[in-house]
């Protein structure tokens, strides 16, 4: 076994094998300093809380583990109706030296066990005995692949839960429903299920003996609801405009990644804890983050508000028609009817909003938070959308102005943000570890939620030139697609990739990377360039850079 560094807040553990790698994660998942595990293909991806453990301390008590002793219980086994009808049915047929008839029969007759989830919640890597499945990624992944979508990519098969891009060979699809939040556990095809495939007869799955919904029922659409149409009886914001994006979030659902559910959140989580410290609140209510210019309406109760994050202009219009202007950082009072309009950001990128008492709206596996490539939690805000706020009197705490704000950079401007290498740098050439940190990289118009896609002069060239196994990924993580053209992973990027990552921000300049707009230029650094440590029994042990303790990445 080898550890990887994979930030200075993670370490990627290299197995022998799929099998070792589930026995790992099964016996590691109670262990004293882990705030997560995601199994990969070959590898268990452990983050851990550096106020709580070293990682040094940490890779020694993980391999002291006796993994003989682990147990997961009986497996769960479920049937799943097949129509074998995908666009990669012959090709993949032909590419395995078998007819299609023949193919459809193999992939019926395999018992297949879900060792990992990843991607999207409750997309599970299946793998089973039968040695003739073993097929490569499409070279040209699908940017729409409908949900119940069944495709096969190396010794795996699985199943979209919910349309999204994706490269694996389509040779069919189901009506079964992958996920579903009301339904225990919420992925159909959690890890250590048991799958047997059949061909469409019926209409639905039957898991322990009791039919599940199917996609007729409930095509995986972003739940639950965030807002109402109508008024809210109590203290409410209005939306009037919702600018390029608007949503709300929390400090995210860490804790379900053996389900595909990443941690999400706050882009931004100093801004969510500077705004709800400024109107009171707990550090971890819900508050809105949005981009571009917005407009609302206060109704209710007389409160308090607060903006931080980016700078631009801001102003509060109260009912008889006076104009306020509002300062980033700096509480002010609302009355019902004031609408707040804020001017599309002069530096940085999302503006936080919280007010006092929190904003309310029901939950999706415990937060609030919307993940945009997941479809959890509220859906995206748009106009003429209510959204309830609590009581002011509930708060806890007093109304507290902010000293300084953030000096947040605009386009144009370059920036420099701190980096981990690893933990797949040895997949590149000198060349492109030279270029990664000796170059500015340009933040493209592409970029979202799910990450950065930056453009430097020169595109990183790979030494290694294989597949990669799926394998687990940090915020913040530098991963290199074929191109050469790098995507920094922000909060809703998928628990899984197949592309390696070459280095990961490190946690306290996560905010940063969140703030950078489009034009913006970014400098990598290396603070503690180091390199590589060998114990005495082989196990290749990191030193990784100090952190301050804070909230799960």
């Amino acid at each position: 076994m080898k550890f990887l560094r994979a930030s200075d807040t993670a370490l990627l553990a290299q197995a022998d094998s799929l099998e070792q790698a589930v026995e790992l994660n099964r016996a590691w998942q109670n262990i004293a300093g882990i705030r997560e595990l995601v199994p990969g293909a070959s590898t268990v991806l452990v983050h851990f809380d550096p106020a709580r453990v070293t990682a040094e301390a940490l890779m020694t008590q993980l391999e002291s583990t006796d993994v003989s002793t682990s147990c997961d219980g009986q497996a769960r086994h479920i049937t799943i109706p097949v129509t074998y009808d995908g666009e990669d049915l012959a090709s993949v047929a032909d590419l395995l030296g078998l007819s299609e008839e023949s193919l459809i029969q193999r992939h019926l007759a395999a018992e297949w066990t879900v060792a990992f989830s990843g991607f999207a919640p409750g997309f599970g890597y299946a793998k089973s005995s039968d040695p003739i499945f073993q097929v490569p990624r499409r070279s040209s992944p699908r940017t729409r692949v409908p949900a119940g979508a069944v495709g096969l990519a190396g010794p795996f098969t699985g199943i979209y839960p919910r349309e999204s891009p994706g490269g694996w060979q389509l040779i069919g699809h189901t009506r079964d429903l992958l996920w579903d939040i009301h339904r225990e556990p919420p992925a159909l095809m959690a890890p250590g299920t048991v799958v047997r495939f059949e061909r469409e007869t019926r209409d639905g799955v039957v898991v322990s003996g009791a039919p599940s919904a199917t996609h007729d029922d409930a095509a995986g659409e972003p739940t639950p609801a965030a807002v109402s149409s109508s008024s809210p009886d109590g203290n409410a914001l209005t939306v009037i405009s919702p600018g390029l994006q608007m949503l709300i979030q929390d400090t995210g659902r860490a804790g379900h990644a053996a389900l595909g559910v990443s941690t999400s959140g706050a882009a931004d989580r100093t801004a969510m804890r500077q705004a709800n410290q400024a109107v009171g609140n707990h550090a971890q209510v819900p508050v809105i983050e949005c981009i571009g210019a917005v407009e609302l309406e206060y109704h209710g109760a007389p409160s308090v508000a607060v903006v931080t994050g980016a700078m631009g202009q801001m102003q509060l219009t109260a009912t008889n028609g006076a104009h306020h202007k509002v300062s980033g950082g700096l509480p002010f009072a609302v009355d019902s009817g004031d609408r707040l309009s804020l001017g599309y950001p002069q530096r940085g990128l999302r503006y936080v909003l919280a007010v006092r008492g929190g904003i309310q709206a029901e939950s999706a596996l415990g937060s609030l938070a919307t993940d945009t490539l997941a479809g959890l939690g509220p859906s995206p805000l748009k106009a003429g959308d209510h959204i309830a706020v609590g009581d002011p009197e509930a708060a806890p705490y007093a109304v507290e102005p902010l000293g300084v704000q953030r000096d947040l950079p605009a386009p144009g401007d370059t920036v420099d943000l701190a980096i981990t290498l690893g933990p797949r740098e040895d997949w590149f050439t000198p060349a492109a570890l030279e270029a990664l940190v000796g170059q500015d990289w340009e933040v493209t118009t592409r970029s979202d939620r799910v990450g950065l896609r930056l453009l430097g002069e020169v595109a990183l060239e790979r030494r290694v030139t294989g597949e990669l196994p799926s394998e687990g990924a940090v915020t913040g993580a530098i991963q290199v697609p074929p191109d050469g053209q790098p995507v920094l992973f922000l909060p809703d990027h998928p628990l899984t990739g197949g592309y390696p990552i070459v280095g990961a921000v490190t946690r306290q300049d996560l905010d940063l990377a969140a703030q950078l707009p489009p034009g913006v230029r970014i400098r990598f650094t290396v603070p503690d360039p180091a390199g590589r440590q060998h114990g005495s029994n082989g196990t290749e042990h990191l030193p990784l850079n100090g952190t301050e303790p804070g909230d799960p990445r």
